[in-house]
């Protein structure tokens, strides 16, 4: 048990690191790896929130003191994005619906993270779009990330990157806070459904790991490097991971050993 948790640790750590210098709290990877550890999803869900809220929290409090975080900017996308991300969060899902929703929404968040990938060194010219825009897009993101346990930053980011709604490092920091604040809306949605459960004390561990790896993570962002490399293998291990819990655990096909 030990050994299986300090590789898992280890694999949270790397996550964190990977996911915070794009601007991410590594949501969809820890649901990913925690669904093949952990067999109730208010657990898979209650931890990967956790994590998630402790990677961004340093990460967005970095890129405040950067000057990239625009809170009068970004406050359309929150009105709408945290109270749905509670809502999500206090449905009481079935086993089958959320392994579907789950391996649904980390296939998608691979894709997105490919996409964004793509678009890395793209030549910005920011475009103007209706004011209704944001709030759409965050009340949408909001509600699925309540759903499925995630922040919800994997997809809005590369949206705005497509878009051209603005830099990419301000799209980052708005990624970070915008799953700092769904993170925190989902945690209280679970406590008040009474479907708030995490594994003690193997936490505390999985806390450290992505604490340690979020900082460096950001810091590696603000320093301008980037690993493109490693982020499209990321995304291939998610999507093979989501479409496992997808068949297997959703659709109940034994494609998979």
């Amino acid at each position: 048990m030990q050994v299986e948790l300090f590789g898992l640790a280890l694999a949270f750590f790397l996550i964190a690191l990977l996911y915070s210098s794009v601007g991410f709290g590594g949501g969809s990877s820890y649901l990913a790896l925690l669904t093949l550890v952990f067999t109730s999803f208010f657990v898979i869900r209650s931890s990967a929130l956790l994590c998630n809220l402790v990677v961004v929290s340093g990460s967005s409090f970095l890129y405040y003191r950067k000057g990239h975080l625009k809170l009068k900017k970004f406050l359309p996308f929150l009105i709408t994005s945290i109270p749905l991300a509670f809502v999500g969060a206090t449905f009481r899902l079935n086993e089958k619906v959320f392994f579907i929703l789950l391996g649904t929404s980390l296939i998608c968040s691979a894709i997105a993270l490919i996409i964004q990938t793509l678009q890395l060194k793209s030549e910005i010219q920011i475009k103007k779009y209706p004011n209704y825009l944001p709030y759409v897009l965050g009340g949408a993101i909001g509600l699925l990330s309540g759903l499925v346990g995630i922040g919800g930053g994997i997809f809005l980011a590369p949206i705005l990157n497509h878009l051209k709604w603005e830099k990419p490092i301000v799209i980052a920091a708005l990624a970070s806070f915008f799953i700092l604040v769904n993170s925190v809306s989902g945690t209280v949605g679970l406590l008040t459904a009474g479907t708030f459960e995490v594994p003690l004390p193997e936490l505390f561990i999985l806390i450290a790991a992505v604490l340690l790896g979020g900082q460096i993570g950001v810091r590696l962002s603000l320093g301008k490097l980037t690993g493109k490399t490693i982020r499209y293998v990321t995304a291939v291990l998610v999507f093979v991971v989501g479409f496992k819990v997808l068949l297997t655990n959703g659709l109940q096909i034994s494609f998979f050993v």
